[in-house]
């Protein structure tokens, strides 16, 4: 039988509206909402249909793995933040649900058969003391550690793909994973994207922060807490 829990704490609990207020928890309510209100209430107007293209276009590998994420628009609907058991390896939730790590492991699949599920779990087993302790485990959990923000983190940054946060819209390519903190201490997660915001001043991002996968001008609607540039296969 499949246990079905709330990941309280694990990372990518965001959004608000109808789709996620039958999901969390309601002491975290307010923060969600207040994640929601932070990009609703850009001075700059979201772009989700007409954008800008950046002048520099991405790499190849960064071009495959956008457009992975692309495609998740539309297709995935609802933020689901409940523990579910997967298949392994290659697990996954139906498409129309799911969080916002799910974007960048489905993007990774997707883009170069390069199964998070499968490496993460890997690098625990052999290296479960370099990871977060913040669940209580006492061993890897295939069905839920990829699907965790600080595990991203972590497993990112062992391979070697951890850049330096910036304030710097520039410094931000298309590609990068960015990790974030939302209101009550909420881990987010996203994809930098090639389009520029109204103002042509920020990437946008695609992401699940509440109602589905969206490309949105949320960079810098949070504080940003890691940034990492990973290229499977691909030499730096």
């Amino acid at each position: 039988m499949k246990r079905r829990d709330f990941l309280i704490g694990a990372g990518c609990v965001a959004g608000g509206g109808l789709a996620t207020a039958a999901m969390i928890p309601g002491h975290l309510e307010a923060g969600l909402q207040m994640a929601q209100n932070a990009i609703d209430n850009r001075k700059e107007p979201l772009v989700r249909i007409t954008f800008q293209r950046d002048l520099a276009q991405p790499e190849p590998w960064a071009e495959k793995l956008i457009a992975a994420a692309e495609n998740q628009i539309g297709i995935t609907l609802i933020y689901d933040p409940a523990y579910v058991g997967l298949s392994f390896p290659n697990g996954d939730l139906p498409r129309e649900r799911g969080v916002c790590t799910d974007v960048v492991i489905r993007a990774y699949r997707d883009a170069f058969g390069f199964d998070l599920q499968q490496e993460v779990n890997q690098d625990m087993k052999s290296n479960f003391a370099a990871y977060p302790k913040i669940w209580g485990l006492k061993r890897p959990d295939r069905n839920i550690d990829h699907r965790r923000v600080p595990n991203l983190q972590t497993f990112f940054k062992r391979l070697g793909a951890a850049l330096p946060v910036s304030d710097q819209a520039g410094d931000y390519l298309p590609g990068d994973v960015v990790s974030q903190m939302l209101p009550g201490n909420l881990p987010h997660m996203g994809i930098v994207t090639q389009y520029r915001s109204q103002d042509g001043e920020r990437p946008l991002i695609i992401h699940n922060i509440g109602a589905g996968t969206k490309l949105e001008d949320s960079l810098f609607a949070f504080p940003i807490t890691g940034r990492y540039r990973f290229k499977p296969g691909i030499s730096s």
